[in-house]
């Protein structure tokens, strides 16, 4: 087993009045070169977006985008003509492929939303650009890891083109729970979004994250009321 351990401390950081964003790995205006992604997995952001607030319409291209809101509603319009709004049940996809151009909006004019966002490297260039979002039942992730993301069409979660998985556990009561890679060529990032959880001998808390790799399986002991999300990436 190897891993490497992100703190939440350790995240960069930016303060633009409107946006607020924590950024796990290397991304505009702050580069780390340490933090240049983990295997495919390149950009985890944590944005909070003023009310009224937002991106206005900008470029993607040949990349695996996803947004996991946590708190408030996310506004999307894209080049396609498609044009959506994702509260914390849902989850969006948007693969950028040969080029897509979309804006993302703060829905609500009086509260804050507060969204996760994740770029993948796709498993080649030049994919058809598409969007897709889905409502996931929160009741089911409370006992396991609720498969959001794979890379399995007409599967239970949206799916990817990248041999990539995104799976989230909310509990209520503490448990120990096992996380079976389905490649071992794929590693693991885990990233606690609330509460607190043990793994690989290290206790991570709200917004934590660690990577691990060259492993089969991972043990976790997560406490009570917390909230984990596990990207599985190739690691090359």
């Amino acid at each position: 087993m190897k891993k490497i351990v992100h703190k939440a401390d350790s995240r960069g950081f930016a303060n633009h009045g409107w946006l607020k964003s924590n950024h796990s790995f290397s991304f505009a205006s702050y580069y780390n070169p340490e933090k240049m992604g983990f295997g495919m997995l390149r950009v985890l952001n944590d944005d909070i977006v003023e009310s009224g607030q937002g991106f206005g319409t900008h470029p993607h291209k040949d990349m695996e985008i996803i947004s996991i809101p946590l708190k408030g509603d996310l506004a999307h319009k894209d080049n396609t003509g498609t044009e959506e709004v994702i509260s914390p049940a849902d989850v969006q996809v948007m693969s950028a492929g040969t080029g897509i151009t979309h804006s993302e909006y703060n829905h609500s004019q009086t509260d804050d939303v507060n969204f996760l966002q994740l770029w993948i490297i796709p498993n080649q260039a030049g994919h058809e650009p598409r969007y897709d979002q889905k409502s996931f039942n929160l009741e089911e992730r409370k006992d396991d890891f609720s498969v959001l993301v794979s890379p399995q069409k007409g599967g239970n979660g949206l799916w990817i083109n990248q041999n990539a998985y995104i799976s989230r556990l909310t509990n209520d009561v503490a448990k120990n729970v096992t996380y079976n890679l389905h490649s071992e060529n794929n590693g693991i990032y885990v990233f606690v979004i609330e509460g607190e959880a043990d793994a690989a001998d290290e206790k991570l808390s709200m917004r934590d994250a660690i990577g691990i790799w060259d492993v089969e399986k991972v043990d976790f002991s997560i406490k009570e009321n917390s909230d984990v999300l596990i990207v599985e990436v190739p690691m090359a």
